[in-house]
């Protein structure tokens, strides 16, 4: 037998407001996406190739084929950089393009992750709102019906808005460092 009080889940099991929260969020990953830049798009690609397995196993080859060759492990082939300044160079240079392709993409990904943080903050700030009235219209229900525990003082404090500004200067109080 089934809660009356619960609604029976939709076809897929989800909630109408979770499957509309579910398409909202990959609608704006789809618009970020599409309104990325081309050089966006470029370092993105650049930087999952460069962390994938297929990036090592090429690179095996190709360092360890120049490597097999240049120090003679071959015969008949002869040495094209036989001090390895050639590999040391070209390694250098990739690995500057390299680091500023991930630096791009972790950039891209630090504003996303900043604006997912401000939106659970605003989420988080208009439920604590929400709660803290709540709260203070139970305890005022409460008192009125006489309900035992309804003068607990902690009821007091609980229903006194919270001031983001006053945590976060709290926070920073506590959290800096001696003598700074």
């Amino acid at each position: 037998m089934h809660d009356p009080t619960v609604p029976e889940p939709g076809p897929d099991g989800l909630a109408s407001t979770l499957e509309r929260n579910i398409d909202a969020l990959a609608d704006r990953r789809r618009r970020d996406e599409a309104g990325a830049s081309a050089e966006d798009h470029v370092a993105e690609g650049i930087t999952r190739f460069v962390g994938s397995m297929r990036f090592v196993y090429l690179h095996l080859l190709v360092f360890g084929a120049w490597l097999v060759f240049n120090l003679r492990l071959v015969p008949g082939i002869p040495a094209f950089d036989p001090n390895l300044f050639i590999l040391a160079t070209f390694a250098s240079v990739e690995a500057i393009f390299l680091s500023t392709f991930v630096l791009i993409s972790q950039n891209r990904a630090a504003q996303s992750a900043d604006r997912r943080a401000d939106l659970d903050l605003q989420i988080s700030l208009l439920a604590e709102h929400e709660v803290t009235r709540l709260i203070h219209l139970v305890a005022q229900i409460a008192r009125k019906l006489d309900v035992e525990g309804a003068h607990d003082p902690e009821l007091d404090e609980l229903t006194r808005n919270v001031a983001p500004e006053a945590v976060l200067e709290r926070i920073e109080q506590t959290t800096a460092a001696p003598g700074s």
